[in-house]
């Protein structure tokens, strides 16, 4: 066998194993196990809204959880309850006591999902990702963060941010970014402070360069390497991600 040849069969083989790996793919309701954070956005009866919040599930079929939303600007908290199914496949649904139905599809590594809600008049989608083995609150850890935010400001339009957050493990935020809203252009630096419990939950409220502080509601995910966050300020439908 000559070189090429060699080489055509060894990929050939590899390519196999990797066809064959993901056609074994098999999901059930133990893969969802644990706490996982989400994300949504999008609009319920033309009405814009985000929400980030934390949900638990049991791994036989059992789910709970909490949320902050922004509907058209309105901010309120919420808990939940439901169930959930997932078929061998990796598809599922998860059906709240409240009616609301929402379909998924957990990534191959089983520690995300890309979600949709399949509730008539609703149209959001959005993602989940494991919360993982992390230990939260102000642990003294210094964390950077890129962050990425997207929304509506009641009044003035569509804004939009990315910048890097330094969290000093002791309650501080730092760093700079850029904003835009409705086009206008923001860049400078940024301060301000937070909070984290131990449930992986916090606050953030954050200052940027001649704008008026910005408070946040976030969830830790991603065994710490990740941040889903929500804007709580009044006429505010804002929502973004921080990653290290």
């Amino acid at each position: 066998m000559n070189f090429q040849k060699l080489c055509f069969a060894i990929l050939l083989f590899v390519t196999m194993i990797a066809v064959g790996s993901a056609s074994a793919a098999s999901c059930s309701n133990a893969t969802l196990n644990g706490v996982w954070g989400f994300t949504f956005a999008g609009s319920g009866n033309g009405t814009v809204a985000t929400s980030v919040g934390q949900i638990s599930f049991d791994g036989k079929g059992e789910e709970s959880g909490s949320q902050t939303q922004s509907v058209g600007g309105t901010i309120k908290t919420s808990t939940f309850s439901g169930t959930y199914s997932v078929a061998k496949n990796c598809t599922g649904t998860v059906v709240g006591n409240d009616g609301s139905t929402t379909n998924f599809v957990v990534d191959d590594s089983n520690k995300g999902a890309q979600t949709i809600a399949a509730t008539s008049g609703e149209v959001y989608s959005g993602f989940s990702l494991a919360q993982g083995t992390v230990t939260c609150g102000l642990t003294g850890k210094k964390q950077t963060f890129a962050a990425n935010l997207t929304g509506t400001i009641n009044g003035v339009g569509q804004v939009a941010g990315v910048g890097q957050l330094i969290l000093d493990g002791k309650g501080n935020v730092s760093g700079g970014g850029t904003f835009s809203l409705a086009g206008t252009i923001l860049p400078g630096s940024i301060t301000g402070t937070y909070t984290e419990n131990a449930n992986c939950t916090g606050t953030a409220q954050i200052t940027p360069q001649g704008l008026s502080t910005l408070n946040f509601s976030f969830v830790v995910v991603n065994g710490g390497k990740e941040l889903l966050l929500i804007e709580t300020d009044s006429g505010t439908t804002t929502s973004g991600t921080a990653q290290q």
